[in-house]
């Protein structure tokens, strides 16, 4: 009950901190000032909600704290890796649609985030030997259809590869559910050394999310080996850009990792 209760939670606060989200209470509070002949109220909110537009729309803003995060983590070079050294591979969810769209069109659909599942696709061809989890259910407060973990199985039939050593876990609604309902799938299923301890695991998630990610897996004491995909920032900052729709998904992403690393250190799970 407290994992619902802090799931939804979760899902309200970052609705409220994304700045995009304020913009039509400012310029509802514009025109009721204006039907009140409160000009100068009405002036300020709407000179609130350009601001407001400026800091979304203007890519800078939001870019200089996700590349930021984005680089927090290295990426693993797994050309200097041998098979040997490798337990397994993780696919954190995310990326994948196996809601209603997904039923009603017969086809799954992908996210803006699919490079988590063509890494996926890749890393399982040239490590076939190796087994793989796939995991979650669906990060909606009310989700309908397949879960996601359904639907990359599907994929996975579509794309001819093995499904031998294929893992799914279905139920997990969040990152840490991820990990704690994993757990005991990568201890019985990964590969072990000849001491008999686990190999790490290749971790696959987007860039900015892999930081809290790979925190949560040493808080669990699993090691994983960060593969970070999904880059939403150059190494240099698009100073002259403006775009709404870049600069609203920017923010998603970076309130959305703000407003979960913040809980996680709260409630000890990191």
């Amino acid at each position: 009950m407290m994992d619902t209760i802090f799931f939804i939670l979760s899902k309200v606060v970052q609705f409220c901190l994304e700045p995009l989200n304020w913009l039509p209470i400012f310029i509802l509070l514009a025109l009721l000032f204006l039907s009140l002949r409160k000009l100068h109220l009405c002036k300020r909110f709407l000179i609130i909600a350009l601001v407001d537009l400026a800091l979304v729309g203007w890519l800078p803003t939001s870019e200089i704290f996700l590349r930021a995060l984005e680089n927090t983590i290295v990426k693993t070079e797994i050309a200097k890796l041998s098979a040997n050294e490798l337990g397994g591979i993780i696919i954190l969810g995310g990326a994948i649609d196996g809601g209603e769209i997904a039923v009603d069109r017969g086809e799954i659909s992908i996210y803006s985030a699919a490079e988590r599942v063509t890494k996926a696709f890749e890393l399982i061809r040239k490590h076939s030997n190796l087994p793989f989890i796939f995991s979650g259910y669906s990060g909606r407060i009310t989700p309908k259809g397949v879960s996601e973990a359904e639907a990359f199985k599907q994929l996975i039939q579509e794309q001819g590869l093995s499904s031998e050593n294929a893992h799914y876990e279905n139920q997990s609604r969040n990152t840490y559910e991820n990990v704690l309902y994993m757990k005991p799938m990568i201890q019985e299923f990964g590969l072990k050394d000849d001491g008999g301890k686990l190999k790490p695991w290749l971790l696959i998630t987007s860039a900015s999310h892999m930081y809290r990610s790979t925190k949560i897996f040493q808080k669990q004491g699993l090691e994983a080996m960060p593969m970070p995909v999904d880059y939403q920032t150059a190494n240099s900052l698009q100073w002259t850009n403006f775009d709404l729709v870049d600069g609203a998904r920017n923010w998603n992403s970076l309130i959305h990792e703000i407003v979960g690393l913040f809980a996680y250190w709260m409630t000890g799970k990191i």
